[in-house]
C-alpha cells in the first residue's frame, strides 16, 4: 500500500490543455474514483501515474519520493486497461506469470502465486485457456489477475469495466470492491460512468476541461454539488434545472419562473439579499419532486402544476417526465401511485433539498 500525491501536474498537447494545474492527496488504501465526461483529462492523468505520459509540469510522489522521472517498469505500478491487454498468443497462466518470469522468480514460486491469483479471482479453471476462447468477464478477471500477481503499491485501472455489458458490469464492480476490501491496495480508477463512481468510490475526483470541480465522498458530492456542472453530472435522471429570478415579498423569498413560483424558507434565504431580481437557478433532484396530497395543496407556496408527458415503470419506483408551462422536467415516485399520460396534477417539491445556482458563474449559492 502507497500514499499517492499530484502536485501541480499539467499537460498541454500543443496548444490544447489537457490536464491543468491537478493537485490531490490520494490515502494510503484509498480507492479513488476520477470521474468526468470524456476528454475531461481523466485518462490522460492516470497514464502521467503510471508513466505512459510525462507531464509538461508537476510532480507525482509514491510515499514522498518523487518517481516523475522514473521508468514505468520501476514505478511498482499495475494498470488495468480498457481492452484488457493480453498477450492473444499466451494461455491465462502465461499471462499471469510473464512478469514474474521477467523477475526471474523459481518456477514452483510462478506457479504457487499464479494458482492463488487465480483462485482469488475465480478463474482457476481457465489458466489452460487462450484469450480469445474466453468471455468478456472472464478476460476482464485475467487482467485484473495479472495486475494482481505483481503485488503493487497502487493499482490503475482505466474504464475496465466499459467494454462489458450491463449485468456483467453490475456483478464486476462488486467484485472489484470486494477484492479492493481484501487487498487494501491504494487505487485510483477511471470511469465516465457516474453509477460506477458513486456505487465503487471512498472519494470522486469529477473533472472537466482538465480541471478539478469538486473532490468529496459519493454522498457529499451528490448532497452538495459545488457548481451546476457537478449538479447535474452526478445523478441518475439528471438534476432538473429551472432558470428565473429571486422575488422578495415582504420577509419571505420566492423563485419564480414560468412554470412555478415556490417559497424559499429557512436560515438560507440570507444569502439571497444580493440576488434580488437577478437571473438564477434553481436544481431539484427527481426524488424531491412529489406528487402534491390535501396537506402539500394547503401550502401553495410549495406546489405547481404539470402535465404528464410519459411514464416510465422501472418496479420498484417509475420516472415520471413532465411538463409545467413548457418547462420539461423528471420526478421519481411511488410505482403505486397512478400515472397516466396527458394527464395534469399538482406536484409538490422538497424546497429544503433543492440547490440554488448563480447564472452568472453556475456557483450554487446553497
Amino acid at each position: 500500500m502507497a500514499q499517492v500525491r499530484i502536485e501541480k501536474v499539467c499537460k498541454l498537447f500543443g496548444d490544447v490543455t489537457a490536464v491543468k494545474d491537478f493537485t490531490l492527496d490520494i490515502g494510503d488504501g484509498e480507492f479513488l474514483i476520477l470521474v468526468g465526461p470524456s476528454g475531461c483529462g481523466k485518462t490522460t492523468l492516470l497514464r502521467i501515474v503510471a508513466g505512459l505520459e510525462n507531464p509538461s509540469s508537476g510532480e507525482i510522489l509514491i510515499d514522498g519520493k518523487s518517481i516523475i522521472h522514473v521508468p514505468p517498469k520501476k514505478r511498482d505500478i499495475a494498470m488495468v486497461f480498457q481492452n484488457y491487454a493480453l498477450y492473444p498468443h499466451k494461455k491465462v497462466f502465461d499471462n499471469l506469470a510473464f512478469c514474474l518470469q521477467l523477475r526471474k522468480l523459481p518456477r514452483v514460486q510462478i506457479k504457487e502465486k499464479v494458482q492463488k491469483t487465480a483462485e482469488l479471482l475465480g478463474i482457476d479453471n481457465l489458466l489452460q485457456r487462450y484469450p480469445n476462447e474466453l468471455s468478456g468477464g472472464q478476460k476482464q478477471r485475467a487482467a485484473l489477475g495479472r495486475a494482481i500477481i505483481r503485488n503493487p503499491k497502487v493499482f490503475l485501472f482505466d474504464e475496465p469495466l466499459s467494454n462489458l455489458d450491463a449485468k456483467l458490469r453490475v456483478s464486476m464492480r462488486t467484485e472489484l470492491m470486494d477484492l479492493h476490501q481484501r487487498l487494501k491496495t491504494t487505487s485510483i480508477y477511471v470511469t465516465h460512468d457516474q453509477m460506477e463512481a458513486m456505487t465503487m468510490g471512498t472519494r470522486l475526483v469529477i473533472m472537466r476541461d482538465g480541471l478539478i470541480q469538486q473532490v468529496g465522498t459519493p454522498q457529499e458530492v451528490y448532497s452538495q454539488p459545488l457548481n451546476l456542472f457537478v449538479a447535474g453530472f452526478i445523478g441518475s435522471p439528471a438534476m432538473n434545472f429551472f432558470r428565473g429570478t429571486i422575488r422578495p415579498d415582504k420577509d419571505k423569498f420566492y423563485f419564480s419562473s414560468k412554470a412555478m413560483d415556490l417559497e424559499i424558507a429557512g436560515e438560507k434565504t440570507r444569502a439571497l439579499h444580493s440576488y434580488v431580481n437577478k437571473d438564477i437557478i434553481l436544481g431539484l433532484r427527481p426524488e424531491h419532486i412529489r406528487k402534491a396530497d390535501s396537506s402539500t395543496l394547503s401550502v401553495a407556496r410549495t406546489t405547481f402544476r404539470a402535465r404528464i408527458r410519459l411514464v416510465e415503470p422501472l418496479g420498484s419506483e417509475q420516472l415520471v417526465h413532465l411538463e409545467a408551462n413548457g418547462q420539461r422536467l423528471v420526478a421519481r415516485l411511488d410505482p403505486l401511485i397512478a400515472m397516466q399520460i396527458g394527464q395534469t396534477h399538482d406536484f409538490s417539491v422538497l424546497m429544503n433539498l433543492g440547490h440554488l445556482f448563480d447564472a452568472q458563474d453556475e456557483r450554487v449559492i446553497f
